[in-house]
């Protein structure tokens, strides 16, 4: 027998980013309702508690709609990935920096993106896997980025993003680095280095050139940067200023692109996947997982992603690393 409606399953952090949605749940739900969807509303609890209702959700619902910060879009993502039946996702963003909706054109504004969640196009992206863990756009260790998981809920609140650059500002008197090796097929190289990232986003943290140019969410690739640690108060100055203009400064920074690295250490390193904690490890591999789950956006902008992807061309290789490389 057919069904007369299309299942969506609603799911969506209470306390993300100010808590605005709580004052927007009614326009939400009727606007995701009337696309004639069987709406089912589930408030997060805990850490990861979307990843086992994703990951147990029955194999008749029609499409996910998630409302979160970028850990919320995580952790949904992650239940998909060990899902054997994969369904759409639609997501409404709600978090302090929201980088990837912002690569999505996905609008801050709540209940356009939910139109855009029921009424959008799938655009299969790809997802990243460190570990037994998976990522949406960024896995990175060092500076800044224990930040966004150590920040109290109420100064992200208050502040946003710069709530994440001003407790990170407090440490650069004693920055922590790590003495790395890293493997790919493009390149290998070890150093001492305080900052690491694996990127499939135009924005991460606010910076957006850094990431590398022309990135695309669905060619299997991903953006790496490392950052050497300075030696002296000047080159850390120079760094400073390198980031500040959103620029690689390839006297101290790795840049480069590929779909599988492995990172090895000295010590337990602490990465962070999509802002939250992910872990220590010595030793992790982290890999592209190409176009493994649809998230919805809206058509002008898929077809706009797709004409840009058509037209970019092979570009020259640009110096991967430090100069005494």
């Amino acid at each position: 027998m057919e069904r007369l409606e299309k299942k969506l399953y609603f799911i969506y952090n209470p306390l993300a980013g100010k808590g605005n949605i709580r004052g927007k749940l009614y326009e939400i739900i009727q606007t995701l309702a009337s696309s004639e969807y069987e709406v089912t509303v589930y408030p997060t609890r805990e850490p990861r508690d979307a990843i086992e209702k994703v990951r147990e959700l029955p194999d008749d619902y029609d499409l996910i709609v998630c409302s979160g910060g970028d850990g919320t879009l995580d952790e949904v993502v992650t239940g998909m990935m060990q899902r054997e039946h994969k369904i759409p996702i639609g997501y409404i963003p709600a978090g302090s920096c929201n980088d990837f909706a912002r690569s999505l054109q996905i609008p801050n504004n709540m209940q356009q993106a939910a139109e855009i969640a029921v009424q959008g196009q799938n655009f299969a992206v790809d997802v990243g896997s460190l570990g037994e863990r998976n990522f949406v756009y960024v896995a990175a260790f060092g500076i800044f980025t224990d930040v966004s998981y150590s920040t109290k809920q109420g100064m992200k609140n208050v502040l946003g993003h710069m709530a994440y650059i001003l407790e990170g500002m407090k440490r650069l008197t004693s920055v922590k680095s790590y003495y790395l090796k890293v493997t790919s097929a493009e390149m290998c190289f070890e150093g001492d280095f305080l900052f690491g990232m694996v990127t499939n986003s135009r924005s991460v943290g606010g910076f957006k050139s850094i990431v590398g140019k022309n990135v695309i969410f669905d060619d299997g690739i991903y953006e790496v940067t490392f950052i050497q640690r300075p030696r002296n108060a000047m080159e850390l100055q120079e760094i400073l200023a390198a980031l500040t203009i959103s620029q690689i400064d390839t006297k101290y920074m790795y840049s480069f692109r590929s779909s599988r690295i492995v990172v090895e250490s000295e010590e337990p390193v602490p990465w962070a996947l999509d802002g939250e904690y992910g872990g220590e490890y010595e030793r992790v591999e982290i890999f592209n997982n190409p176009r493994a789950v649809e998230i919805r956006t809206s058509p002008e902008v898929l077809a706009s992603l797709k004409e840009e992807e058509a037209r970019q061309s092979e570009e020259p290789a640009e110096n991967p690393g430090p100069d005494s490389f």
